[in-house]
């Protein structure tokens, strides 16, 4: 993959997503910024490469529908992105995921099939449903149009950082789950420094980036408040990517999380799911210095509204 195709997934999907908010934040030592993808239509980035990847269906694709696996932001893109172009959507989702990704999703007209994480494949569950209707498997990550379109929030911080007369971003942090975003923002700011930040226990990218080679999740791998975070496996695309960026990985625990989760709604007022908060959580901690033209990436914000009230209340 190349820049170029993020630069060309800009001009395919211009106009059928927001450009999201990048503000400034009272964080302790340099300037930091925040890129609120928490705000994008569906609560999170998903919108961008689903958007994408759908817009280049042929017309009879679209006429079989899409089949896409997720614990809910993919899933609830894929299903706006299905909405919006009059085609169906199926969506294999976890049993355990939250109840607003669940509705949310529903909410768009998708038809939801449910697994269990912990002894179901989903990316099988999604292939036999393809084997059956004729169907588009649309992955959440592994995907040269996700990964493009994902990419599209970093070619928006150079515009919006030149708009306020900054210089580029020196290092961007991006919370990370597959790895699309990370992977489509390394490619459009090719000059940042990536880091990428994972839930303590299901840091595959940060192992895999160690020992050079994909190396999955654990089968004991423990519980995490960032269900958005929770893939059992990378893939060749976005660990390649990354590899060869030399990104630096990160993970966060949830009570760094949570933390993170706190600040956002108190300082600034922003509903961020605990996954979307992670990239935030590790600067808090400490774990990223602050250092001139720091972009903290907040990539989705549908939590649980019980969830989000019992942390902040905290």
């Amino acid at each position: 993959m190349r820049r170029a195709d993020v630069l060309a997934a800009r001009d395919r999907i211009d106009g059928l997503v927001e450009r999201t908010p990048l503000i400034g934040s009272d964080l302790p030592g340099e300037k930091t910024w925040l890129k609120c993808e928490c705000l994008q239509t569906g609560g999170a980035f998903k919108l961008r490469g689903a958007t994408n990847r759908l817009l280049q269906l042929t017309s009879e694709e679209r006429r079989r529908g899409v089949v896409a696996f997720s614990s809910g932001n993919h899933a609830r893109g894929v299903a706006i992105a299905a909405r919006r172009i009059g085609t169906p959507a199926v969506i294999v989702m976890p049993a355990d995921a939250p109840r607003v990704k669940i509705d949310g999703t529903r909410a768009e007209g998708a038809e939801i099939v449910f697994y269990d994480r912990r002894t179901e494949s989903r990316e099988e569950i999604a292939g036999r449903i393809s084997a059956q209707t004729g169907a588009v498997v649309v992955p959440s990550f592994d995907d040269p149009a996700i990964v493009a379109g994902q990419g599209t929030a970093g070619l928006e911080i150079l515009d919006q950082l030149a708009e306020v007369g900054e210089a580029p971003p020196s290092r961007i942090v991006i919370p990370c789950g597959g790895g699309g975003l990370a992977t489509g923002i390394a490619l459009a700011c090719p000059d940042a420094e990536i880091v990428i930040v994972e839930p303590a226990g299901w840091d595959d990218m940060a192992r895999s980036l160690a020992v050079g080679e994909i190396v999955p999740v654990p089968a004991d791998a423990p519980p995490t408040l960032c269900d958005a975070l929770q893939t059992p496996r990378v893939c060749e695309l976005t660990y390649g990517i990354l590899r060869d960026r030399e990104a630096r990985a990160l993970s966060v625990s949830d009570a760094e999380v949570e933390s993170a989760v706190r600040f956002a709604f108190e300082r600034h007022e922003l509903v961020v799911e605990p996954g979307g908060s992670a990239a935030l959580a590790a600067l808090l901690a400490g774990k990223v210095e602050t250092a001139p033209g720091t972009v903290i990436v907040l990539s989705g914000g549908n939590v649980d509204p019980a969830l989000h009230a019992r942390i902040v209340a905290a």
